[in-house]
């Protein structure tokens, strides 16, 4: 963007001259550089997909494919994995769609529109992806107090004891900030990931508002 720098610079000190070509050279470069960005937005939401895969292929054992029967949800994970697939290689498609319209715009007003659209997919994108997290660690944790012999035993030890409630109550504001935090190391995940991207995006958009005023 140091091109870019310079021509706002000379364009600033002497509008009259540098106008016409000036803008016409900004456009360019913001054109560029906003495609080159939804470029890297595809490309890093396709690694990602195959980063958490090649993870879930890596936990997926013989042990936990015994614990999900044992829990009776393994056929439900299988129907959730295959509408998680189909959203996220949706969702990916929607990238590839935004490069490829975004690299051909030939008007400000266009290139604009697709910025703001790339954003907000982008946005949607990640606010699903802390859902599905929440969703995973919250049916984890259900099952976990439902199936494990060790959380049973201990229920039934509060329960004859008297502390049920307090146990209970217990049991929820751990989970609460369990579930909290690894939503916020999640959401600073996305936010290094895409976040430099997206604020550069918006910055381009910024850029082309003022040309197109």
């Amino acid at each position: 963007m140091e091109e870019l720098d310079i021509l706002k610079k000379a364009w600033k000190r002497d509008e009259s001259s540098y106008e016409q070509v000036s803008e016409k050279q900004i456009y360019s470069m913001l054109h560029q550089n906003s495609s080159s960005i939804v470029k890297w937005i595809l490309i890093i939401s396709i690694v990602e997909f195959l980063f958490w895969n090649i993870i879930a292929i890596g936990l997926n054992d013989d042990d936990y494919q015994a614990k999900m029967e044992a829990y009776g949800i393994s056929d439900f994970l299988i129907v959730i994995n295959v509408i998680n697939y189909l959203i996220i290689f949706g969702f990916i498609y929607v990238f590839y769609k935004n490069y490829r319209s975004i690299s051909i715009m030939d008007s400000t007003t266009k290139l604009m529109k697709s910025i703001l659209k790339t954003r907000r997919t982008v946005q949607y994108y990640i606010w699903y992806n802390l859902l599905i997290v929440a969703v995973t660690i919250i049916i984890s944790i259900v099952m976990m107090f439902s199936h494990s012999p060790e959380m049973i035993s201990m229920m039934e030890k509060q329960v004859h004891e008297g502390h049920e409630n307090l146990f209970v109550c217990v049991c929820v504001g751990l989970s609460i900030l369990f579930i909290g935090l690894i939503i916020g190391i999640f959401w600073l995940f996305y936010r290094l990931l895409y976040g430099i991207l997206l604020k550069k995006l918006f910055a381009n958009y910024k850029e082309l508002k003022r040309i197109e005023m």
